[in-house]
């Protein structure tokens, strides 16, 4: 399919976006300043975000005991990187 290198880029360019805000409210909540909302944290994740939210997860040791992180952002990057795969895969 033409579109999966470009579903590609959209996925990593919401993952990047999705780590460093994990990155910034991870350095809020240190300052004690106001954070991201959950809920925003999970949107960006939700949009494309999935491995990156994932990875800043433990790259910062940010929402580590949060269940819903530590299963929920496994499972939404999963089903980002299955979609991806399945596009290559129809589209090759």
């Amino acid at each position: 399919m033409k579109y999966a290198p470009l579903f590609l880029l959209w996925l990593c360019i919401m993952s990047l976006i999705a780590m460093l805000a994990m990155g910034i409210d991870k350095l809020k909540a240190r300052r004690g300043a106001r954070r991201i909302p959950e809920a925003r944290l999970f949107l960006l994740a939700l949009l494309g975000g999935g491995v990156g939210g994932w990875l800043g997860m433990y790259a910062f040791h940010h929402k580590t005991k949060h269940m819903k992180f530590v299963i929920g952002f496994p499972i939404i990057a999963a089903v980002q990187v299955l979609a991806a795969l399945y596009l290559f895969r129809i589209g090759g």
